[in-house]
């Protein structure tokens, strides 16, 4: 679900449907100062419009760890308690959405970090599972797409966060990889949208302790055959389910790989089909 876009300030100039590139970066590229910075440089140098979303996974485990708290996942979900919703909220909103958007300030470009509760960007509803409780965990609603649009049309460059609300006062953490394809979604009503979800590997892989062994292309076939097969398994589940999600509503291109890819449309890298 979008927020409607009536009396939004959406321009389509000529026309052509502008570009949106929508970046996702995982908790392993955060993690390296180095890698972290030159991906910024990457993203950086992208035209036209741009948004990026980050997790932080790997930071949340290791702060909850230092105060003797003990992360549980299911299926690549972090079950979220209130002691750990405190401890994702300082790190997703607070020190790594901070520090990104300072260091594309410093690449001029002109960043500004957001989580799903400022302006009611991204409202999500409680996960109600019938036998799992993942405590505040969100999962998305709706996005305010005239207010996003908005942000991109006025030279902003939006940095979301792995943190929505509810609307009645209560933040969920949320898959951010689920964030990103629910914000590919929604601007591609308005927008043509391209996704790329950026990882330390080169791709998908046939083999994950080979990396050489990229699936170039993916579909839902052979996505389904390589599950039962257990060649997938654990995050890579969601973040494929969400790229086919994506596509089925819109998204003109989906791509998974390192960020080079960015920068180099020749670069080794999975595309997923439909």
């Amino acid at each position: 679900m979008t927020i409607p876009l009536e009396n939004s300030n959406i321009s389509i100039l000529g026309g052509l449907r502008k570009l949106v590139t929508l970046v996702k970066i995982g908790g392993n590229i955060i993690d390296d100062a180095q890698e972290l910075k030159q991906f910024l440089v990457d993203f950086s140098k992208i035209e036209g419009y741009k948004v990026l979303v980050h997790g932080g996974g790997k930071s949340a485990t290791k702060m909850a760890q230092s105060i003797g708290l003990v992360p549980q996942m299911i299926d690549g979900r972090r079950i979220t308690d209130n002691a750990m919703l405190e401890v994702v909220v300082m790190i997703y909103a607070g020190q790594i959405n901070k520090n990104i958007v300072a260091q594309l300030q410093g690449n001029n470009t002109n960043a500004m970090g957001f989580s799903g509760a400022d302006g009611n960007l991204i409202q999500s509803d409680k996960r109600n599972h019938p036998t799992i409780d993942y405590g505040f965990v969100g999962d998305v609603k709706s996005v305010n797409t005239p207010l996003l649009s908005t942000l991109l049309e006025s030279g902003i460059v939006p940095v979301f966060c792995a943190i929505t609300h509810d609307k009645n006062g209560q933040l969920l953490n949320t898959n951010a990889d689920t964030i990103a394809s629910e914000l590919s979604i929604a601007l591609s009503e308005v927008f043509d949208v391209t996704l790329n979800y950026c990882f330390e590997k080169p791709g998908v892989l046939f083999d994950s302790e080979d990396d050489s062994s990229v699936i170039l292309n993916m579909n839902a076939d052979l996505y389904s055959k390589l599950k039962e097969e257990k060649a997938i398994h654990s995050g890579m589940i969601p973040k494929l389910d969400n790229c086919f999600n994506s596509l089925s509503k819109g998204v003109q291109k989906i791509r998974i790989g390192h960020h080079s890819m960015l920068q180099n449309n020749e670069a080794i890298c999975t595309t997923i089909q439909l």
